[in-house]
């Protein structure tokens, strides 16, 4: 806990703290009633189990407590058990389940199960904590119009809605709570740490206090007595007639507690660039349940909304938790009487605008934009939670990240590839709209790791370009496929890539597999392909390949260049640039860098150059090289360099705002320039 706690931010960490321990007084309370508890059990929960947490958790942002799934679990329990909400048995039998719940989250601990975060994605996180907060957010809204919370999923909660809109819609209550979300959300936008919910519980207290809205119908919290008791063992006996059940159910809960939790806590992580201990978080998880066992509290959880409340005030640390910790401490022992004059309207706004920071709409938008496949993961585990739960929504996110990992390995970046005339390196030909095939000759790169789910790709996609090219003036002669993203292959692909080369041998096409690393020659030896290596089929560079089938530099090149063969997504499969010199980065790399955009790049090159030779108010050759350097890209090659200048030419005779002794200077430097670049090329030539 200490690792994150600085004077910088202490201030800030104990206001957060008493503002989420204020606003967990309404919450604790509604969730230990849906879980069949007295509401003075949820402030109790907030108390020593959330102190134990603080002292243990890696996390500096999560909050731990009383919340909405294990509760409604808990008492939905009950219910299916016969047993009758807010009884003798029912504050017996919750802190027994809540006592299995730790036993499972500290064998979780033991067997290292937290280690399961690191396979869920990010798309994953973001569309399950979305789904958690809008689940909560559905649960409250009836308590925002006098009515009272629900419980369940999305097709529970909506006829819940509607229900008590009907039956207990109060119109007073129902524009406090709204006022509130609304004044938040704009303070949010104008100051976002101006303390905006604690005013409004003040405002609501004096509403209640001085012009008596209670009387007018707005609910307020109910009377609890004041003083924290003593901690007490459970009574085991209370589940000697449902032992099977107790253990099914507090799996689940427990489940739920490390996944939701887990998920809440790395998400926030994530947020600050920061990392937690899955372990050492389910080690918290476990012992800050059993603490609260001993003051008969229900299961407990992270929670998304109090973490997000947290998060709004600028909290750095888990000094946050000691300080809610403290406020709440303080309000059981002498605050109680005050709890009865916050009416529950604005309490639920509160909540509610906590909860609608944490939806992450941004990312949705982000990934809607650049990856409809993350996007439909995103959505997955955000509709997985709304309708089927907490456990489903996990599941799904997690089948879809697994199956999203599947369509990624077999459908892996491809590129055919081409040069450039006067050059004799490679690029992708999808990307760099210059670049030709090399005449007779297939380059293809294959960007993955070959096994048998994608093997079918790479010997579909060369194919399809030797049948295309065979009654042509210049059918295909060579294949060379580019292998230096393949990490690994598997005796399928080994199998294949034997017979593809017995294939077109057949056929008289010379088919070679060069840029590997070595270990893939060992693979294909003891998959039984050793044939590949014996017989020089595979080569260690694309141009030992070429030679080896007569092709030296500088290589012919076709100019036809059928464009259906290129692959839909250039973006994807990069431009490949080989050699060291500067000479070789010509018409390259800007290019490579801003893919379609690269010529709208120049121009604003050009246009930065000009500017900033004027203002250096000097000539010579090392103006466009200091304009040049100044710029946050930095250094280009010189043959980018000299379509940049031939732009900034252009843009000189174009100009009407120019004076006389500003275009002679920028033309001096131009001509410098030129004279400096063809010098270079001599040299690197020779």
């Amino acid at each position: 806990m200490t690792s994150a706690i600085n004077t910088k931010n202490l201030f800030t960490d104990i206001f957060a703290g008493m503002v989420v321990g204020l606003i967990s007084i309404p919450i604790s309370m509604g969730y230990a009633q849906i879980a069949g508890l007295p509401a003075v059990y949820g402030l109790y929960g907030s108390v020593f189990p959330v102190l134990v947490y603080a002292l243990i958790t890696s996390s500096h942002h999560a909050v731990f407590g009383v919340d909405a799934t294990p509760a409604a679990l808990a008492g939905g329990f009950l219910a299916e058990m016969g047993v009758t909400a807010f009884s003798q048995e029912a504050l017996k039998l919750v802190p027994v389940v809540a006592l299995f719940v730790s036993a499972w989250l500290i064998f979780f601990y033991l067997i290292k199960a937290g280690r399961v975060v690191r396979y869920i994605s990010a798309p994953v996180m973001g569309g399950f904590i979305s789904g958690i907060g809008l689940t909560i957010i559905l649960m409250q809204i009836p308590k925002l119009f006098g009515g009272g919370a629900g419980y369940g999923e999305i097709f529970d909660l909506m006829p819940h809605i509607a229900s008590q809109a009907g039956s207990s819609f109060h119109l007073l209550s129902f524009v406090l709570g709204l006022l509130t979300i609304i004044l938040i959300n704009v303070s949010k936008k104008i100051n976002p740490r101006f303390p905006m919910s604690v005013i409004l519980l003040i405002l609501g207290a004096f509403l209640t206090g001085v012009l008596h809205t209670d009387r007018m119908g707005v609910m307020i919290l109910p009377e609890v007595k004041s003083g924290i008791p003593l901690p007490s063992l459970p009574s085991l006996a209370a589940a000697a007639g449902h032992i099977r059940e107790t253990v099914v159910i507090s799996l689940t809960i427990a489940v739920v507690v490390m996944a939701q939790t887990l998920l809440t806590a790395n998400s926030f992580a994530g947020k600050y660039d920061e990392r937690i201990v899955p372990d050492r978080e389910l080690l918290a998880y476990g012992l800050s349940n059993l603490t609260g066992v001993f003051f008969g509290c229900p299961p407990l959880n992270g929670s998304v909304s109090r973490t997000g409340l947290g998060d709004q005030y600028g909290a750095k640390s888990q000094l946050m938790s000691v300080s809610a910790v403290v406020t709440m401490a303080l309000v059981l022992l002498f605050g109680t009487g005050i709890l009865t004059l916050l009416p529950v309207p604005v309490l639920t706004g509160i909540v509610i605008s906590a909860l609608m920071s944490i939806l992450d709409v941004r990312m949705a938008k982000m990934l809607f934009k650049t990856d409809k496949r993350e996007f439909g993961i995103f959505m997955g585990a955000f509709f997985g939670v709304l309708i089927f739960g907490t456990i489903y929504g996990v599941i799904i996110g997690v089948v879809l990240s697994f199956a999203d990992v599947l369509i990624r390995t077999i459908s892996v970046p491809r590129a055919y590839l081409g040069i450039i005339p006067g050059q004799n390196v490679f690029y992708n030909m999808a990307r760099y709209r210059e670049s030709r095939p090399v005449k007779n000759t297939l380059i293809y790169r294959f960007s993955g790791n070959l096994c048998f789910a994608n093997i079918d790709t790479l010997e579909s996609d060369i194919e399809v370009v030797v049948e295309s090219e065979k009654d042509t003036e210049e059918p295909i002669r060579i294949i060379v496929v580019d292998a230096r993203g393949v990490g690994s292959i598997d005796s399928v692909s080994a199998e294949r890539l034997l017979k593809m080369y017995r294939k077109y041998s057949s056929r008289g096409i010379k088919f070679y597999i060069t840029e590997h690393p070595g270990f893939i020659n060992d693979s294909l030896r003891m998959y039984g392909a050793g044939e590949l290596v014996t017989k020089g089929v595979v080569r260690r560079t694309i141009t030992l390949a070429l030679r080896d089938a007569g092709l030296h530099a500088p290589y012919d090149y076709s100019e036809r260049l059928d464009s259906s063969i290129l692959f839909p997504d250039p973006g994807k499969s990069e431009g490949q640039i080989r050699g060291d010199s500067e000479i070789d980065s010509r018409r390259a790399e800007l290019e490579w860098a801003f893919g379609d955009s690269y010529y709208d790049e120049m121009k604003t090159i050009a246009s930065e150059w000009m500017s900033m030779i004027i203002a250096e108010n000097a000539s010579g050759e090392t103006d466009i090289m200091k304009a040049e350097s100044n710029r946050e890209f930095g250094r280009v090659g010189l043959f980018d360099e000299d379509e940049i200048l031939k732009i900034l030419d252009g843009m000189l005779d174009e100009s009407t705002e120019l004076s006389d002794n500003e275009r002679s200077k920028i033309k001096t430097a131009i001509e410098n320039r030129r004279s400096e670049i063809a010098e270079r090329v001599r040299a690197i030539r020779l």
